[in-house]
């Protein structure tokens, strides 16, 4: 966690500090909107893959439901001095039909594999379209570090 001075980065640092988080954090706060059942918003354990957030949750879980009827979706790290939401669309996997590196990758990094359940499992990949990465006011008018799934800087 950061101070509560805020000194301002440039693009670059912001993209690269973004990326940084993206690669060693573990908790990822995802929402989801379904026409008839409004939203939705939980945690997840994620990995990101270098172009991807991966997460798994449970096959019946409202998150998966809203997914599959709505595939935009908004993701926020779990840290509110050092801002960093993305928006994309995300794709569902079961866990019979995630690419063996992803599936792999995620039993790797919590030392879980939701393939070996025997409760069914769906994988959500999304890859990022916007995100936008700020500390505090002096960051805010240039957040967007990700425009149309290009990193800024």
């Amino acid at each position: 966690m950061h101070g509560t001075k805020n000194v301002r980065r440039d693009t670059a640092e912001r993209t690269r500090d973004t990326l940084e988080r993206l690669a060693s954090e573990r908790d990822i706060w995802v929402s989801t909107a379904h026409p008839d059942h409004g939203p939705h918003q939980v945690p997840l354990w994620f990995l990101w893959d270098g172009r991807a957030v991966w997460m798994c949750t449970a096959a019946h879980s409202a998150t998966v439901r809203n997914a599959r009827a709505e595939p935009r979706v908004r993701l926020g790290l779990p840290d509110a001095l050092d801002v960093v939401l993305m928006q994309g669309e995300a794709t569902c996997f079961s866990a019979q039909e995630v690419p063996e590196e992803a599936g792999d990758a995620f039993a790797g990094k919590f030392g879980w594999d939701p393939r070996l359940e025997e409760a069914p499992y769906v994988y959500l990949r999304v890859a990022p379209r916007t995100v936008r990465a700020w500390r505090g006011v002096p960051e805010l008018r240039d957040r967007i570090v990700m425009r149309e799934g290009v990193w800024q800087g």
